[in-house]
């Protein structure tokens, strides 16, 4: 159990291992795109887990590649295959303590997928929500969250991010943020740099000067 006595004034959740177990899909959609380009898988799972696909997919794009086509048939399929994804154990109950002005999602997700992905796995969907179409820069840059912070009406040093892959945690920490990682639908065993929980109902910490987190 993490135990943090510090007041936050928001909470920043990234989706995708996060608040979402989406691994079965994930896996599935860019296993048909390294058959459809040649590629390797592992190597592509390796580094894709926290980033925009488009990042990705310029990493590992060949010379006659389109790289705004590949994007965009990635996202064509990832908007379809929505079997067995689940929220992360505890993600409903700690939502649902929090007041819609109190949360955000901050995602390399596009919108579209993002709804798609929180509805499937009985999640609201925020009145924040920060996804690849929002940034310049997706993570490990800062600038999803710190968007997140200020329209919410604070800054990221005043937030706790909660996040799973070490672009997110990157990303989080560059922001300014206490980031704890969540590792109960982690694809890949990393190093953390910050405190690690399995998953939400492990932790307690302060909004606003009152306990929420597990009860």
């Amino acid at each position: 159990m993490l135990v943090l006595s510090k007041s936050y004034r928001k909470v920043l959740f990234d989706m995708d291992g996060t608040l979402v177990d989406s691994r079965a899909a994930v896996e599935r959609v860019w296993r048909k795109w390294a058959a459809r380009n040649n590629l390797d898988l592992s190597a592509i799972l390796e580094v894709s887990h926290g980033r925009r696909a488009i990042d990705t997919v310029r990493k590992f794009s060949t010379e006659k590649m389109d790289i705004e086509v590949e994007a965009a048939w990635l996202a064509n399929e990832e908007i379809k295959d929505i079997e067995g994804i689940v929220a992360v154990p505890g993600a409903a109950q700690l939502v649902w303590q929090l007041q819609s002005n109190d949360w955000a999602v901050v995602t390399s997700a596009d919108r579209a997928l993002a709804s798609r992905r929180l509805a499937a796995a009985g999640l609201p969907i925020p009145q924040t929500l920060i996804t690849a179409e929002d940034v310049q820069f997706g993570k490990p840059n800062p600038e999803g969250y710190e968007l997140a912070a200020t329209r919410l009406g604070t800054t990221a040093d005043q937030c706790i991010v909660f996040e799973d892959a070490p672009a997110g945690i990157e990303a989080g920490i560059n922001a300014g943020s206490d980031v704890v990682a969540v590792s109960a639908a982690r694809p890949h065993e990393f190093e953390e740099l910050c405190p690690t929980i399995h998953n939400f109902g492990a932790i307690s910490f302060r909004l606003n000067g009152t306990e929420v987190g597990k009860r």
